[in-house]
């Protein structure tokens, strides 16, 4: 059976190309490491994709500014159809709609026991974590693509009750593989309560995301900061306040004229390292949005950083912040007596009140964060518009399952 992927080329470039039709044992390949060739999956699941997003994550190796060798399929953010189950696979059942977390977690080790299925101990020997189709993630195959390998499926997979019902919500569910529990993570951590103000930096999927979970869990004001006036646009859409960066430099007195104090009660940084400095003509400044939220969060407050942070960036301004060193305030944090939470999101802690906020219509994040849907064969021009900046999470459909139950239904409307 055939199998076609988003594959990274080189800086700047991806192509679609027939790879290898999956199987339950990690074969060799671009990023594999050694270790990890031959591992038998007899406890993972064959998925056809239903629905496979375009990460900003994935937009950082493409631009060239990981390690990420050639030849890598791209991909961690999945949605699909268990079409085939391994001998030691006890729970999932073919026919079953699932998400699938971008944690590869294996359930066994004493990370994984704690919930803190980011860091597991077993599936990647560079280090403690996996994803899928990553950087020095262990070489798990990535799911942008028409079929992906999904191992530790009964411990992993989060099942949809109902298989109609996932799927005329599948641009709100292919969220929760990634970007709505990152987001969440981001704006939890942070300890937006009731009436919290809360500034999110960073306009993308995974800040508006931040935004929208802010809102969830009662913020009062969301204050949003961007440098591209079309994603702002996208944030004031579902009633965030927001600050134009390339314009002001001194976002304390922006916040001032929100709030009429020129501070927040916690703040989110969904930038990451390849930050920007503020004002007209800045160029890059990677500790940028690190230091800017520790100058306007309270002091006590608490800082969500689900902004990706790399030990490897050949693109990096200088020696230090090629190698992840970055000229943080920490001074300044420490002074303000701040909680930092770093890292890769657990998304196993909450995927599933997240899904059933969706199933329920609480939460409304494929509106949030400007879904748009593309076929396979669009993916290299989505992450063209994507990387120019575009308020839009693409979502790629690689079997035509999600365009052609979108014209079904606006067929049955037109009848109607």
């Amino acid at each position: 059976m055939s199998n076609r992927a988003v594959v990274y080329k080189g800086p700047g470039k991806v192509a679609v190309e027939n790879i290898e039709y999956p199987d339950l044992v990690l074969r060799d390949g671009p990023g594999v490491n050694p270790l990890n060739v031959g591992r038998k999956c007899d406890h993972g699941v064959i998925l056809k994709v239903i629905a496979t997003n375009i990460c900003g994550s994935d937009q950082h190796m493409v631009r060239g500014r990981t390690t990420a060798p050639s030849g890598l399929v791209l991909g961690h953010e999945i949605t699909g159809e268990v079409i085939e189950v391994g001998s030691d696979v006890e729970f999932m059942k073919v026919g079953d709609i699932v998400s699938v977390p971008f944690n590869i977690a294996c359930g066994r080790c004493r990370n994984c026991k704690s919930q803190d299925t980011h860091i597991c101990t077993n599936v990647n020997p560079d280090r403690p974590g996996s994803a899928y189709g990553y950087v020095d993630m262990g070489g798990w195959v990535g799911g942008q693509s028409e079929y992906v390998m999904v191992p530790y499926a009964d411990f992993q997979l989060l099942k949809f009750p109902d298989k109609e019902q996932a799927l005329d919500k599948i641009q709100d569910l292919t969220m929760l593989s990634d970007i709505f529990p990152t987001g969440f993570h981001g704006a939890f951590s942070a300890g937006v309560g009731i009436g919290s103000t809360v500034y999110v930096a960073g306009a993308g999927p995974v800040g508006l995301a931040a935004a929208h979970s802010a809102q969830l869990l009662g913020a009062s004001v969301v204050i949003v900061g961007d440098l591209i006036e079309e994603r702002l646009e996208q944030a004031r859409s579902f009633g965030c306040e927001t600050v134009n960066l390339s314009k002001h430099d001194r976002l304390g007195e922006q916040i001032e004229q929100i709030l009429g104090v020129p501070e927040v009660d916690c703040a989110v940084d969904a930038v990451g390292f390849e930050a920007s400095g503020h004002g007209p003509g800045s160029g890059e400044a990677p500790a940028t949005v690190l230091n800017s939220v520790m100058t306007v969060t309270r002091a006590g407050g608490r800082l969500g950083i689900p902004g990706l942070y790399v030990t490897g960036d050949p693109g990096g301004i200088d020696d230090d912040a090629k190698e992840g060193t970055l000229k943080i305030r920490i001074g300044l944090g420490w002074a303000k007596a701040h909680h930092f939470v770093t890292g890769q999101t657990p998304v196993m802690k909450y995927h599933e009140f997240l899904m059933k906020a969706i199933l329920s219509e609480k939460a409304q994040i494929a509106k949030a964060v400007n879904a748009t849907v593309i076929s396979l064969d669009e993916a290299p021009s989505g992450y063209e518009v994507f990387d120019k900046g575009a308020a839009k999470k693409f979502i790629i459909d690689p079997h035509g399952v999600i365009r052609k139950r979108t014209a079904a239904a606006k067929d049955a409307i037109k009848m109607s």
